[in-house]
């Protein structure tokens, strides 16, 4: 009452005094500052629980599989101790995010641009979202184009290089139309909270097969279930590793130095909390955030069981692709890389949604819902990706530089810049504790884009294998 008696009076500002209502919970959503264009929101109609699965969805990538690899270069106190410190960082980044949207009434990550930046702000940040989106599609679908031929064949006992509808670029085409389209075709992304939840068992499935593996296997190094024997990597034993089956607690090596950047991406969800926001019932800053951190929790939880597990079968042999130091033959296996294949084709859609929607913020401000546009603009998405997939056979370098700018912008820069543009100086002077934190934050997320793109530059330098991962 008190807010609102100053807000009249002219006391405080009209976002100052929304701001404190936010931070209190009274907030749940209001309309943009004077003389910006109306925002519209649909209505909320998706669950808390739906909204968890469609959240862990989007932080759930393909890296896992090389979550091991990234353990057996840093040690497991070391890498779970970094895991949980990245898990906490994106946690904070997703408060910045619904602070800044709760005080000016913006559930879109564009629209945050630009309020802060004006124009340019909203092009920028419309661009990054694409960017990263676009290459994670596309990591998803190369997986796809790998993957599926071996399985097929597997399960046919015929040879995938030897049959043209084993072709992986035919079988990406296929499942792009018959699976990927009709799910990115629906109006709300909350429909997708069944799928998302679908792709996580098959996720889940995976991780109870790995801890499954290392109790049946016991130390792997040199047995004949693997495949190492005879597709170990040369100079696999001369990375300064123990090869015996003995944990490392804590190791540093040359390896190390680019696995923990990818650990650093592994919650990149950023692009779809705004989104999510929009779509939860009975909105309100305290419920999204609480949807943010169990999606976080979980996706530690299953990246660190994952990783470690999967590091206490194989130990320093373990490669960068986890699946691959298994039997191909072995039946609970293959069910495993079916089961893979399933989880990130139901996630392209999830992450189709914030391309989409930035396009949508970009090229057709304020306009109304219509069909012919969404359906375009997906048809044409999936075209252009499936394109690069196709013709760029070697794209891991442009994804490994696009990764390395658009995820810390996404994850440390832009919403600490929003905070510190958005939050009214009369509420958080700029010399405050939340803005010097927002600011040291801001800071640490250009450290990481200096440090990637240092390490991907060198890699080009040197021409060695580097691993590559959402």
């Amino acid at each position: 009452m008190e807010l609102q008696d100053a807000k009249m009076n002219g006391a405080l500002p009209s976002d100052a005094v929304d701001y404190r209502q936010e931070r209190e919970g009274f907030l749940p959503s209001r309309g943009p500052a004077p003389g910006s264009k109306p925002v519209q929101f649909m209505d909320g109609k998706t669950s808390f629980g739906m909204s968890v699965f469609n959240l862990s969805n989007a932080i759930m990538g393909s890296g896992i599989l090389g979550l091991a690899y990234a353990m057996a270069h840093t040690g497991v106190i070391f890498f779970l101790a970094l895991l949980l410190c990245i898990a906490l960082l994106s946690s904070y980044s997703i408060h910045l995010l619904l602070t800044c949207a709760g005080i000016v009434g913006i559930r879109a990550y564009e629209q945050l641009g630009q309020r802060a930046f004006g124009p340019a702000g909203k092009v920028v940040v419309a661009a990054v979202i694409c960017l990263h989106n676009v290459g994670a599609m596309s990591s998803y679908l190369f997986i796809i184009k790998s993957e599926l031929p071996l399985v097929i064949g597997t399960f046919l006992y015929m040879d995938p290089e030897g049959d043209w509808f084993l072709k992986g670029n035919l079988l990406i085409i296929i499942v792009s139309v018959l699976i990927i389209l009709p799910l990115a075709l629906m109006k709300h992304l909350g429909y997708l909270g069944y799928t998302s939840g679908l792709s996580l068992t098959c996720m889940l499935f995976f991780l109870v097969s790995v801890i499954y593996k290392k109790f049946q296997l016991g130390c792997a190094i040199g047995r004949n279930e693997t495949a190492m024997e005879s597709e170990a990597p040369v100079g696999l034993h001369n990375q300064g590793l123990n090869s015996s089956c003995e944990a490392q607690m804590f190791t540093v090596d040359s390896q190390m130095s680019y696995t923990v950047p990818i650990m650093a991406f592994a919650f990149v969800c950023h692009p779809e909390v705004l989104p999510i926001y929009t779509e939860l019932c009975r909105p309100s800053k305290l419920r999204m955030q609480a949807v943010a951190n169990v999606s976080i929790g979980a996706m530690f939880c299953m990246y660190g069981l994952t990783a470690t597990f999967g590091y206490l079968t194989f130990y320093s042999n373990v490669e960068a692709e986890m699946l691959h130091m298994y039997s191909q033959k072995d039946p609970l296996i293959l069910c495993v890389r079916l089961a893979v294949l399933l989880a990130v084709t139901l996630t392209v859609p999830v992450v189709l949604f914030p391309i989409r929607r930035a396009l949508q913020q970009l090229l057709f401000p304020g306009k109304a819902f219509s069909w012919p546009r969404h359906v375009a603009i997906a048809l044409i998405l999936l075209v252009l990706v499936n394109v690069l997939v196709i013709c760029v056979p070697t794209i891991q370098d442009i994804f490994g530089v696009i990764g390395s700018t658009s995820a810390p912008s996404l994850i440390f820069i832009l919403p600490s810049i929003f905070y510190l543009r958005i939050v009214p100086s009369e509420v958080e002077p700029f010399l405050s504790w939340p803005k010097i934190q927002a600011l040291c934050f801001g800071v640490l997320g250009v450290l990481f884009m200096a440090v990637s793109l240092g390490f991907m530059f060198a890699n080009w330098a040197t021409g060695q294998s580097r691993l590559s991962g959402h």
